[in-house]
C-alpha cells in the first residue's frame, strides 16, 4: 500500500475537497483508494452500516472512492460541545466528554488507535489518501500531531500541501509551511497547489514562473480555479454556513450555535423555485414560506438561546400565520412540550419547557441512538425508499394521544429487523430524527405542497446520482488543471 497525505497551509485551504477529488479521481483510473482521517473535529457526522459514528467528510470521500464507509477511516472523532469541551467518539463509539488540556493528557494511547487504523489499510487498498488538519506546522501542537505529519511519516508515504489564495498570503504560508517541516517529513513532499484562484488564471503566470525558476525542491503541481458549483460537504468547524442559495421562496433554517449536521439543508440546492438562507436573528425569517430547525450538539442551550433571542417566539408567530415548521433531530425535541435531562447528560439536569407544537416529550439518556435505517415516505400523492440515519440521545415519547388525523407519524424507517413509525406530523408541524430526510425529492415537494410554494420544481436528478456526478466533475477539474506527473510517478500508474 502506498499513501498520500493531503495538507494544508490553513484551515478551510481545501483539504477536504482535495481529497474526495483524488480519490473519484484514482477510483476512475482502476485504483483501489480508501480516504482516512486519524482526527476530525466536527458537528457534522455520520452513521456507518455497523452503527460507528465518524466524520461526514470522511463518509463523502469514501463514497467518491467508491467504498463503503466505516470507523477505520476516522478513528477520532471530537464534537465540539461547549464550554471548551468536545465528546470523544472513538472508533464509532461515544466516550466521555473531554477538554482539550486532559485529551492531550492521552495523545500516546490515542496515537495507537490511530497506528492500528492505519494498519488496518495495509492489505486492504492500493492507496491511502490522508486528510490533514489546520496547518501541520503550528508550533504548540507539533509535538502531539495525530493527523499531520505522524500518520505519513508512519507509513513513509508523500504528502502534497495546499494553499488558498483566496485568503491572501498563499506565497508566504506555502514557503513558510515548507521550511518549517521537521526534515523527516521535509523530503516526502510530492508538490504543492494553489486552490480557489478567482479570476482570469492567465493572472497567474507571473507567480508559476517564480515557483518552477526558485522553487525546484518542492514542485508547483497547478493552479484551480474556485468552483462554486463543485462543492461537497464543508466540514471545517471554522468554516460558516454558506449565504443564501438559490432564488425564490425563502426557507429558513436556525442558524444554532451548537449547530450539527448542517449538510441536511443542501439537497435544497439542487431545486428550483427555492432560496434556502441561514437565519440568526428575527430578522432573518421575514418572509420564510418555511421554518426548520435543524440539529444541535447542544440542544438545551440552542433552545435557551432560541427564547433569549426571541427567535422562539418569532417562530411560534409565523407558525399561527400558516408557515410550516420543521424541526430535525435536536430541532425535533425542541419542538415538543417539555425536555427532560435527570441525569446531565446534555448538560445540565432538569426540566424545561419545549416550543409546544408536537405534543411529545424527550428525555435525555446516557445511551446514544446510532443507526443507519431505510427510511420510507407514503403520501397520496408519491412514495419514495431511501437510507438515512439517526444520532441522538434523547427518547422522545407521545404525551397527548388524539383520535384527530393531524396527529400521525412523519413516515416509517426499516432497520435491523425492525420496522417502525418514526417522527411527527401534526397542524403543519413535521419533527424526524433522521438526518438525509431531505435527500428525498417526494419530501420537499411535499413540504412546499404544504406551504403552497406553487414555483418549487424539485431536481429530475436523484441526491444520489447528484453527489456521483459532482465527485466525477472534481475529478475532472483536477485532470484539467493540474501537472499530475508526480502523482503518476509515485502510485505508478
Amino acid at each position: 500500500m502506498k499513501a498520500i497525505s493531503v495538507l494544508g497551509t490553513s484551515s478551510n485551504a481545501g483539504k477536504s475537497w482535495m481529497v474526495t477529488a483524488l480519490g473519484a479521481w484514482l477510483r476512475r483510473n482502476g485504483v483501489k483508494v480508501a480516504p482516512f482521517k486519524a482526527q476530525n473535529m466536527s458537528n457534522n457526522s455520520y452513521v456507518t452500516l455497523e452503527g460507528g459514528e465518524i466524520g461526514r467528510a470522511q463518509a463523502v470521500q469514501a463514497i467518491a472512492c467508491g467504498m463503503r464507509p466505516i470507523v477505520e477511516m476516522n478513528p477520532i472523532l471530537l464534537k465540539p460541545s461547549g464550554n471548551g469541551t468536545s465528546q470523544l467518539v472513538l472508533l464509532g463509539e461515544a466516550r466521555q466528554h473531554i477538554a482539550a488540556i486532559d485529551y492531550y493528557q492521552h495523545i500516546e494511547k490515542l496515537w495507537e488507535t490511530v497506528r492500528d487504523s492505519l494498519e488496518y489499510w495495509r492489505d486492504r487498498c492500493d492507496i491511502l489518501l490522508l486528510e490533514g488538519a489546520g496547518s501541520p506546522v503550528e508550533l504548540n501542537l507539533m509535538h502531539r500531531d495525530l493527523v499531520n505529519l505522524r500518520p505519513i511519516v508512519h507509513l513513509q508515504g508523500r504528502w502534497i500541501l495546499v494553499g488558498d489564495i483566496e485568503k491572501g498570503g498563499v506565497f508566504a504560508q506555502i514557503i513558510g509551511t515548507h521550511q518549517l517541516l521537521p526534515e523527516t517529513a521535509r523530503d516526502l513532499g510530492l508538490g504543492f497547489i494553489v486552490n480557489k484562484f478567482r479570476g482570469d488564471l492567465r493572472l497567474f503566470s507571473d507567480a508559476e514562473k517564480h515557483f518552477r525558476d526558485h522553487m525546484p525542491h518542492l514542485p508547483y503541481l497547478g493552479l484551480l480555479p474556485y468552483a462554486s458549483d463543485l462543492q461537497p460537504e464543508s466540514e471545517d468547524s471554522l468554516c460558516s454556513e454558506a449565504e443564501a442559495k438559490g432564488q425564490g421562496a425563502k426557507i429558513a433554517w436556525i442558524r444554532f450555535p451548537y449547530l450539527s449536521n448542517s449538510q441536511d439543508s443542501q439537497p435544497w440546492q439542487l431545486d428550483l423555485g427555492i432560496e434556502t438562507v441561514w437565519a440568526k436573528n428575527i430578522a432573518d425569517l421575514a418572509n420564510a414560506k418555511i421554518i426548520i430547525l435543524p440539529g444541535s450538539k447542544n440542544t438545551l442551550s440552542d433552545l435557551q438561546w432560541l427564547k433569549t433571542s426571541g427567535l422562539a417566539d418569532a417562530i411560534l408567530t409565523a407558525h399561527r400565520h400558516g408557515v410550516p415548521i420543521v424541526g430535525i433531530c435536536g430541532g425535533y425535541q425542541m419542538l415538543g412540550k417539555y425536555l427532560c435531562d435527570r441525569e446531565g447528560v446534555a448538560g445540565s439536569s432538569g426540566e424545561v419547557k419545549g416550543l409546544g407544537l408536537l405534543p411529545i416529550s424527550t428525555e435525555f439518556m446516557p445511551t446514544k441512538q446510532v443507526r443507519q435505517v431505510q427510511a420510507i415516505w407514503q403520501s397520496e400523492q408519491s412514495m419514495d425508499e431511501w437510507m438515512t440515519y439517526e444520532i441522538h440521545m434523547g427518547v422522545t415519547k407521545l404525551i397527548e394521544i388524539s383520535e384527530s388525523s393531524q396527529n400521525r407519524p412523519l413516515l416509517q424507517v426499516q432497520g435491523d429487523r425492525e420496522f417502525r413509525d418514526e417522527g411527527m406530523q401534526c397542524d403543519r408541524v413535521w419533527g424526524s430524527y433522521l438526518h438525509g430526510l431531505f435527500e428525498s425529492a417526494a419530501v420537499r415537494q411535499a413540504l412546499t405542497r404544504l406551504a403552497n410554494i406553487p414555483e418549487h420544481q424539485p431536481a429530475s436528478i436523484s441526491w444520489l446520482d447528484h453527489q456521483q456526478k459532482l465527485y466525477n466533475d472534481m475529478a475532472g477539474l483536477l485532470e484539467a488543471h493540474l501537472d499530475l506527473t508526480a502523482i503518476h510517478r509515485y502510485l505508478d500508474i
